[in-house]
């Protein structure tokens, strides 16, 4: 199937094929004949491989790859197919070098951690895309998507996001060939929440040395949020006096860090 044939052709190299392959069962495996007629067999029915990875002609980043995959299926189905017993050789050819593809898809390419169901949920909206795509004339909507795979569109986009699984983007990336700016340097900014947790981690072993008390009300002013009149009622002292308390021991563990 390697050349542009008419149905007539098609039938007689599918007939072709089923008599190769009845050949082949009968050869020693490990004989230099069967793996010549074997390999005859692949090369004439490559385009199988071809169809499969065409369904998928949207990612051209993996082209080259998936057609060693999808021609590693076609090899499987040589290996694995029995003559007379089921539809023939194209019938049980397709399904076995589709279940390759989607397995590479699955195991090799996510960067991210995503369970197996949605990467099935992905492939099959990635699938029905294609399909609608060659038979509408026009990039597929998430609803037309939805009505073929007779699944809520909400769904269906969720699926092509988990698209973004695929490929882990690098920040310092160019954003242009011409460009030197980085996706980085365009789009990061300092968190400023970096440098208030080193001073968190910091500040530890500085509060534990505070003596009982002063730990105390610095605990309840800064984690429960508590006014200097409330702080001085609960431990028996004047707002007066809980307000030089928090003073010195915030200049404390101030000199501390600037020290460290």
């Amino acid at each position: 199937m390697s050349r542009d044939l008419g149905p007539t052709g098609g039938d007689r190299l599918r007939e072709r094929t089923e008599a190769m392959l009845r050949r082949l069962r009968a050869l020693p495996s490990d004989g230099a004949k069967h793996r010549a007629l074997r390999n005859e067999i692949v090369e004439l029915n490559l385009n199988l491989a071809g169809l499969v990875c065409s369904r998928y002609r949207r990612r051209p980043d993996l082209r080259d790859d998936l057609r060693q995959v999808a021609v590693v299926g076609l090899i499987k189905a040589v290996d694995g197919y029995r003559p007379g017993q089921g539809s023939g050789f194209l019938a049980y050819a397709m399904p076995t070098i589709s279940g390759e593809v989607k397995r590479y898809f699955r195991d090799h390419t996510w960067q991210l951690h995503v369970r197996r169901s949605e990467q099935e949920l992905f492939l099959a909206v990635l699938r029905a895309r294609d399909e609608l795509a060659a038979r509408l004339g026009r990039d597929p909507g998430a609803d037309d998507i939805a009505e073929h795979l007779e699944v809520p569109e909400s769904e269906v986009r969720r699926g092509l996001s988990l698209g973004d699984a695929h490929r882990v983007v690098s920040l310092d990336r160019a954003l242009h060939a011409d460009a030197p700016d980085t996706v980085h340097a365009v789009y990061g900014a300092e968190d400023p929440a970096l440098e208030l947790t080193e001073n968190l981690v910091a500040l530890r072993p500085l509060i534990a040395r505070l003596p009982d008390r002063d730990r105390r009300i610095l605990t309840m002013r800064f984690r429960d949020d508590m006014t200097q009149s409330e702080i001085g009622e609960r431990v028996g002292l004047s707002q007066m006096h809980i307000s030089r308390l928090l003073t010195s021991t915030c200049r404390r563990l101030r000199e501390g860090l600037l020290a460290g």
